[in-house]
């Protein structure tokens, strides 16, 4: 499916509202990329200014989340869309959703950066949860890619990233648990640390929800709850 989909009415305007949401949708998202990379960024780097912003910005993309639910359900209550024009704001309000998350997600991150910064050391020691981090933000911005251009050929691929996520997550846990066994004053420091895979694993689950969220735009299908394979075949389907 092309993005030619929307763009089809006889009505100018519609097109226009349809298209405003879409762009709307796009800069939510590339907003909430940015909080995921600066968040990360202040933990790495034990930068508390960086962190700071990415907890301001999290006033932005709730902002564009009721701007973006109000314009579609004013639409639905105005235009009485049908068929892909109702999937596609049905999505829309459900996939914003997902995003403001996201975002609070990222903002949970920049805290725990902010209270790990305390120790004054640089955590770029933690390879496997840079790893992690950078698996989400190709889930997210793939997701978004899709939402773009209205094909979800690639989606599966997407989803699938997030098998990979969980065994990092896994993996991260393991190696914190070990710490905090072999020298009882890591605790504090390594549930700070835990708490921010935690929330990335959770970063990687909003972005499945919102390849889901796109697979029932596109075919009308509700995919939520189905694993990787029946998600496939759904799609090749």
């Amino acid at each position: 499916m092309e993005n030619s989909k929307i763009g089809h009415h006889i009505s100018g305007q519609f097109n226009k509202e349809l298209e405003d949401i879409r762009n709307k949708v796009l800069t939510m998202g590339g907003l909430v990329e940015r909080q995921i990379e600066l968040a990360v960024n202040a933990f790495t780097n034990g930068d508390i200014e960086t962190a700071e912003l990415v907890i301001k910005q999290d006033n932005q993309v709730d902002a564009l989340e009721m701007a973006i639910d109000q314009e579609c359900v004013q639409i639905i209550a105005l235009r009485q869309p049908t068929a892909f024009d109702l999937r596609l704001l049905l999505a829309v309000i459900k996939i914003i959703n997902e995003l403001e998350r996201v975002g609070d997600l990222a903002e949970h991150v920049a805290n725990r950066a902010i209270h790990l910064s305390d120790s004054g050391n640089k955590h770029d020691d933690y390879y496997e949860l840079q790893h992690m981090a950078d698996l989400v933000k190709e889930m997210l911005h793939g997701a978004l890619d899709v939402f773009a251009r209205m094909n979800i050929d690639e989606v599966t691929t997407i989803t699938g990233l997030d098998e990979n996520v969980d065994r990092e997550y896994g993996s991260i846990i393991r190696q914190l648990i070990t710490q905090m066994m072999e020298d009882p004053r890591n605790i504090t420091r390594m549930l700070d640390v835990l708490w921010i895979a935690r929330s990335l694993e959770r970063i990687g689950d909003h972005s499945r929800y919102i390849c889901e969220h796109l697979i029932y735009m596109v075919k009308g299908e509700d995919v939520r709850h189905l694993t990787q394979a029946e998600l496939e075949r759904k799609v090749k389907g």
